[in-house]
């Protein structure tokens, strides 16, 4: 895997601000929902993924950036040896430390240095005194379709493990779901922690929401805006059938009562499409044809 933060673009000094807006600007454009004819979205999805999942996780990126894991979150083991009496050092595994590897005054020096005082197992977290485990950052992509009214999705987690998350009706973007009891495990009877999850809703270019209602955008012919046309119209709760009134300018607005989010209704807004090309029999229409009335449409009402 590649580097996450050449992944994600940023800076290794980049703070949590800055790499949460640059996955989510990612995720949004990869995201396979969006791109059903790329084969390579699902991939390039899943490595922009995986390295926030790393870069978000304060622990996991400390780790990181001391060489302590690999861009997948796996140890980098290291073997501890010492060159002279007082000169320890790290080694990659397989460095000179000696045919017989670590010693016990090897090891007491490593403990110590890692964990403090001597290094003994009640300095570094087995003293028997409960300790709540610690909570874990994961990060979720849903379909506009499914944050407006809600599903259940499975996550894959780094170790193999699933959990079934449930998306409530109307979940914006970028809000964090805790599932209690579904981090790390406690210690000596603590509780577990939770599991933190942040959604990225993925645009749908049907689709804008305002509050809890949802405006689409509803392109008609000159001819249809003119003599009114019945169309289907696409909803987050399925197609619809709607009558565009006789009359209708670019602006106009219907509303679909109730199919919006939650309580919220949908806002269809007419656009007026002119055709692309020559259209002879329309200019002569129209060299001809006066308005009725005095109507201009560049006055102020």
């Amino acid at each position: 895997m590649k580097d996450p933060y050449e992944i994600l673009g940023v800076q290794r000094s980049a703070d949590e601000a800055t790499i949460r807006t640059a996955y989510r600007k990612l995720a949004k454009k990869h995201h396979p929902d969006v791109n059903p004819d790329k084969k390579d979205a699902a991939a390039a999805f899943g490595e922009i993924s995986s390295a926030y999942d790393l870069l978000s996780d304060k622990e996991k990126r400390a780790k990181f950036d001391r060489g302590e894991i690999d861009a997948e979150g796996h140890e980098v083991h290291r073997q501890y040896y010492r060159d002279a009496p007082g000169q320890e050092r790290y080694a990659g595994a397989g460095a000179g430390g000696g045919a017989g590897g670590f010693s016990q005054e090897d090891l007491e020096a490593f403990m110590a240095q890692a964990f403090g005082q001597s290094g003994r197992r009640s300095d570094w977290g087995a003293s028997g005194r409960p300790m709540r485990g610690r909570d874990m950052q994961y990060s979720l992509t849903v379909s506009f379709v499914d944050a407006a009214i809600g599903t259940t999705r499975r996550l894959a987690l780094p170790d193999g493990k699933t959990l079934d998350v449930r998306i409530p009706p109307g979940t914006d973007d970028g809000h964090v779901l805790r599932l209690r009891g579904q981090g790390g495990a406690g210690f000596n009877g603590a509780a577990a922690g939770d599991a933190l999850i942040e959604v990225t809703v993925a645009p749908d270019p049907r689709f804008h929401r305002d509050g809890d209602d949802i405006v689409t955008d509803l392109p008609v012919t000159l001819k249809e805006a003119v003599l009114g046309v019945s169309l289907e119209v696409p909803t987050v709760h399925g197609p619809v059938r709607l009558t565009v009134p006789p009359g209708s300018g670019t602006g106009t607005r219907m509303r679909l009562r109730g199919k919006g989010i939650r309580q919220g209704h949908q806002f269809v807004q007419v656009q007026v499409v002119v055709p692309p090309g020559d259209e002879p029999q329309l200019a002569e229409f129209l060299k001809t044809w006066t308005p009725k009335g005095t109507f201009n449409p560049r006055e102020k009402s």
